[in-house]
């Protein structure tokens, strides 16, 4: 069962192969309910043409037998049965009759028959095993039977219109199939841009024809492509302007601190504060940095963490357990993939500290999705803190946004997270935030 319902996702996710059998349900239901009309509206006037016809054949023969001499009988009743396929038999209070099957158009026919030849008229599909359309008669006293071939009386038309059926929905579906694709295509287009677009990349300009609605909604999205490629343009290049003319007099600031006459606690704190503020001009440059201007190459994730994991046990205070699997390797940017790992351990060293202690404690893992085929790269980062209320998990991805309830023991410009959802969409990677059960903040990162 289950495999039945997954063979049908295609169905359901594919607005093409919706669409496609749909209109084929539609012309397939319609043609039924055409049949069907069809044949009751010709019932009467086909069963009336057919009566005319037996009526006629019946009065015709029973007029030659009447006035033919009784010598020349014999010899028209062979002419009959030669050249018209009527053949007249007496009929028998003995013979076995098999009634016809009681269908809307023969009752149609009865009716129509009897009401001509009399009520005493007989019908039968076969008399003594002998199929065809049987039809009684009388000549004077004697009653007869008149037997038709049965292709004489129902002609054998239902391939025929199995042809014409077959052909018109043949059509039919190669109609839906271009119609479908018509309202697909460009559908498919905005979807794929909209697809490149959310990833980051430039997507090319949707074609500005066809319908009118078509035409509108595709020179929408072009210019609101072209306007949030100039609102980032322009983002990048503020915020760039801002952290280089600030980072001169933070320059200047630096050297008077060193050169001044301060007390060394003055001192310390001044040149921590100036030192945050030149981390905070960097994740403006790192937030700011468009999303096509990094190169990929093969890079050995588990060196990389690792080398940062020994980088960070060095400070006091921190404790961090890890998981690494060997040689892990997938395509990216080296720079891109260390300033996410280290804004992950930074952001646990800064909100993670344990609840009562001074010791931050960090859990790091890393592996193959797929250890056999070596596919997918699944990073964990969890610390041990006291975790984010659940209602501002969704915006912690955001840019400039701090929980600052739960997690003020540290300033911050809120960019940390926001810069290492952007390495991961550069990298076509998912990111997953939450609470941890057991206590903390957990990161799942998968490639």
């Amino acid at each position: 069962m289950r495999s039945y319902v997954n063979s049908l996702d295609w169905l359901k996710s594919g607005l093409f192969w919706r669409t496609f059998f749909f209109l084929a349900l539609l012309v397939m239901a319609s043609m039924v309910a055409w049949f069907g009309s069809f044949k009751i509206v010709e019932r009467t006037p086909k069963a009336q043409q057919l009566a005319a016809q037996i009526v006629s054949v019946v009065t015709i023969t029973r007029a030659a037998l009447t006035h033919s001499a009784p010598d020349k009988r014999r010899e028209l009743l062979f002419d009959l049965a030669s050249n018209e396929g009527i053949r007249v038999y007496l009929l028998e209070d003995s013979d076995k009759v098999e009634l016809p099957e009681s269908t809307a158009s023969f009752s149609e026919l009865q009716t129509v028959i009897q009401s001509t030849l009399g009520k005493e008229t007989q019908f039968a599909a076969k008399v003594n095993d002998v199929a065809g359309f049987w039809i009684s008669f009388n000549i004077e006293d004697d009653q007869y039977w008149l037997r038709l071939d049965q292709d004489r009386v129902t002609p054998a038309n239902g391939w025929q219109f199995l042809g014409w059926a077959a052909i018109s929905l043949f059509l039919t579906l190669v109609g839906a199939v271009f119609i479908s694709k018509l309202i697909n295509d460009p559908l498919s287009r905005l979807s794929n841009a909209a697809r490149m677009l959310a990833k980051g990349k430039q997507p090319l300009p949707l074609p500005e024809k066809g319908p009118s609605e078509i035409r509108e909604t595709n020179a929408s999205f072009n210019q609101m492509v072209d306007d949030l490629t100039r609102i980032e343009s322009d983002r990048a290049v503020i915020l760039a302007g801002i952290s280089h003319d600030l980072r001169t007099p933070l320059a200047r600031m630096q050297l008077e601190v060193e050169m001044a006459n301060l007390t060394h606690d003055a001192r310390q704190g001044m040149q921590f504060d100036l030192a945050q503020m030149d981390v905070i001009i960097g994740q403006f440059l790192d937030y700011a940095k468009p999303l096509e201007s990094v190169t990929f190459e093969i890079v050995n994730v588990s060196e990389l963490l690792e080398g940062i994991i020994d980088e960070s046990a060095r400070l006091p205070d921190i404790v961090i357990r890890s998981a690494i699997a060997k040689d892990i390797q997938m395509l990216g940017n080296r720079v891109e993939l260390y300033r996410l790992f280290n804004n992950l351990i930074e952001n646990g060293k800064r909100y993670g500290r344990s609840p009562g202690s001074q010791t931050v404690k960090m859990d790091i893992q890393c592996h193959y999705k797929n250890e056999e085929k070596r596919q997918g790269v699944l990073i964990s980062v969890r610390d041990y803190g006291v975790g984010v209320p659940q209602e501002d998990i969704t915006r912690l991805l955001r840019p400039f946004t701090r929980v600052d309830i739960s997690r003020s023991q540290a300033n911050g410009s809120g960019l940390g997270l926001a810069i290492v959802d952007r390495i991961v969409k550069r990298h076509e990677g998912r990111i997953r935030i939450s609470n941890h059960a057991t206590g903390g903040f957990l990161v799942v990162i998968a490639f």
